[in-house]
């Protein structure tokens, strides 16, 4: 696995993965802070253009990824990343409309625990699901990331036509 680290108004990201595809971005904090595996390989080379689009995300300029990715997971869970990345820019949802997305109303916990596993993280927008009750609801990243991604969206919303 090849990696790199890129700067961002959240800090330090991990970028991670093989020459052809992005399979992990990990915060420097929080409590599912990422750092570079053991037998890893740093080379800055393949993650440029995640590093170009996450800048443009970060200055307002992008909504949506155009990159490759490598899902890892079951089934269900593949199915919950990719219902998380229907969710349009500047939107939340909750756990149970991403369940009954997914086909499986009564999988609640099963859709946080999905979420709460997604390897690549502002890329696959976890930050826009939240409680029933409208309440932030963990983030690997920290609560504080989630405030400022959902708030980075709020602000950006209104230049894109």
């Amino acid at each position: 696995m090849y990696y790199t680290y890129t700067s961002s108004p959240v800090g330090q990201l991990l970028l991670a993965g093989s020459t052809e595809s992005l399979q992990v971005i990990g915060f420097a904090e929080g409590k599912k802070a990422r750092r570079a595996e053991t037998g890893w390989e740093r080379h800055d080379e393949p993650f440029k253009k995640t590093a170009r689009q996450l800048n443009e995300y970060f200055s307002g300029d992008r909504r949506e990824f155009e990159l490759d990715l490598a899902l890892e997971g079951t089934t269900f869970q593949v199915e919950v990343l990719d219902a998380l990345r229907s969710i349009p820019y500047g939107e939340t949802c909750s756990y149970s409309d991403i369940a009954a997305t997914v086909g499986r109303p009564n999988a609640v916990r099963a859709v946080g625990n999905a979420n709460g596993r997604n390897p690549l993280p502002i890329v696959i927008p976890c930050h826009r699901v939240i409680g029933s009750d409208g309440g932030l609801a963990g983030f690997g990243g920290g609560i504080e990331t989630k405030r400022y991604l959902l708030d980075l969206e709020q602000r950006h919303l209104g230049l894109f036509t």
